[in-house]
């Protein structure tokens, strides 16, 4: 690894960094975003879409816990599908995974911005999301372990964090509160309400959106096979506990109508129990702060090392594959990453869609890549239990094919819910797919697929 153009990472981090890696990676989706679906089903309807997606997680996670600890490779999905379906899956998966992590990291700086704005009316919230970017990008750069280190103290803080919100705003807490208008605006159960329930979707799933990231250290993990298991089981019941416990307390603090199309829901839904003064409030702000720049940090962390895999198997320009010689990181797949979400922070100048905020439909987008990769890595793991049977498998999904098969079929209905509220941004996804997919028949050469294949292979063994 003695030149910028190495293709190796290096082996540093353990179960516990891998646990912060899975938690920090989504822990934002805590903090804001999963509000929106208040503004589309109503407290109650949208506790029923997260029971949904919470149990189509669970049942992914178990079974794409099997996957990555077969093939622990950077490229995570895009490796189970290029190994299940070749270079077509591969670029299927390959394509959603990055606009997954690509478009998630813009959405969270805008939410960092806004925080700060809570502290410093005067600030610029999409100055602060460019100055989190390149300072957590430069962090990025300078080595997987301290950028793991500093993952995973940002992540317990933030969990902290939320356990404090929760028992700060309990003594105001009110189940009449959180059920008022609980059905899409409305008290009584109806079709508006069922409506709402799918319309609400992405923002379900933005509460555990990007925990699969953690797959993507998998040639960085010392011992894959075995602290990759321990890392996502415990992330994702970390996740559902946190989620459920946020969304019940601040929905009984107030009005939740008013926290329903903001970026600061946690807070506004303090400020309802201990007013704007409160030294409390003050702490949430600022160490509010943490879930969001774990997140932050851990995706982008996540969305390099996917750009690393795709350039290294020939989808993407060779050059994004360079590793730097000094810290071994993928430097120039970090930067590509950065530039697209610092244009996006800014694309609303430019775009308007379906009269939504920015930030719920870079979510949106975000959420599309997400589910088609959900799809594609649940196809892959039958494909390779038929065809591969001998694959050393030291983690087996639980409840197969029950368990593969409850996640794929939650994906298949919230990808198709998806595309009927939300036709225009599947459009746009639609349209980024064809183009990536022209450019990557235009521009790859078959011995580079090969080559790409034959280092599958490889690290399966």
């Amino acid at each position: 690894m003695e030149n910028g153009n190495s293709k190796g990472l290096k082996r540093t981090l353990g179960k516990f960094h891998l646990w912060g890696i899975a938690v920090g990676l989504v822990i934002s989706g805590e903090y804001f975003g999963w509000s929106y679906g208040w503004a589309q089903a109503g407290t109650l309807g949208f506790l029923i879409t997260t029971f949904l997606i919470a149990t189509m997680y669970t049942a992914f996670i178990f079974s794409f816990t099997e996957l990555s600890t077969s093939i622990p490779h950077a490229g995570g999905p895009f490796a189970y599908a290029y190994r299940a379906f070749g270079p077509l899956g591969g670029y299927v998966a390959g394509f959603a995974t990055l606009v997954e992590f690509v478009f998630a990291p813009p959405a969270i700086a805008m939410a960092i911005g806004a925080y700060l704005n809570v502290q410093f009316p005067d600030l610029n919230p999409k100055m602060v999301a460019v100055v989190a970017y390149l300072v957590f990008m430069a962090l990025n750069l300078i080595g997987v372990s301290v950028a793991a280190t500093f993952e995973l103290f940002v992540t317990i803080l933030a969990i902290f964090e939320l356990v404090v919100f929760m028992g700060v705003v309990s003594p105001g807490f009110s189940m009449e509160n959180f059920a008022a208008n609980g059905w899409a605006g409305s008290n009584e159960f109806s079709a508006t309400a069922v409506s709402g329930i799918f319309a609400a979707i992405p923002f379900a799933i933005w509460f555990f959106l990007a925990i699969e990231g953690a797959s993507m250290a998998a040639e960085e993990a010392k011992d894959p096979k075995r602290t990759i298991p321990v890392a996502f089981i415990a992330g994702i019941l970390t996740l559902v506990v946190l989620a459920v416990g946020v969304m019940f307390f601040a929905g009984g603090a107030g009005d939740w109508r008013e926290l329903s199309n903001i970026n600061d829901p946690l807070p506004q839904a303090m400020k309802m129990i201990v007013g704007n003064s409160s030294g409390w409030l003050h702490m949430l702000v600022w160490l509010g702060l943490f879930g969001l720049i774990a997140s932050f940090h851990g995706i982008i962390m996540g969305y390099s090392r996917q750009i690393f895999a795709l350039a290294r198997a020939g989808f993407l320009p060779k050059s994004l594959a360079a590793v730097n010689s000094r810290y071994q990181t993928p430097h120039w797949a970090i930067i590509a990453g950065g530039v697209v979400g610092i244009a996006a922070i800014f694309s609303d100048n430019l775009i308007v869609i379906g009269g939504q905020p920015l930030t719920a439909n870079i979510v949106t987008m975000a959420v599309f890549g997400a589910i088609v990769m959900y799809i594609v890595s649940m196809l892959a793991l039958f494909k390779l239990r038929r065809t591969e049977p001998n694959l050393e498998r030291p983690f087996r999904a639980p409840l197969y094919p029950i368990a593969p098969a409850v996640a794929l079929g939650l994906a298949v209905l919230a990808l198709v819910a998806m595309v009927y509220y939300n036709f225009l941004i599947a459009v746009i996804f639609a349209v980024l797919f064809v183009i990536g997919f022209v450019y990557f028949k235009a521009t790859h050469k078959s011995d580079e697929l090969a080559e790409g294949n034959e280092m599958l292979r490889a690290n399966a063994l």
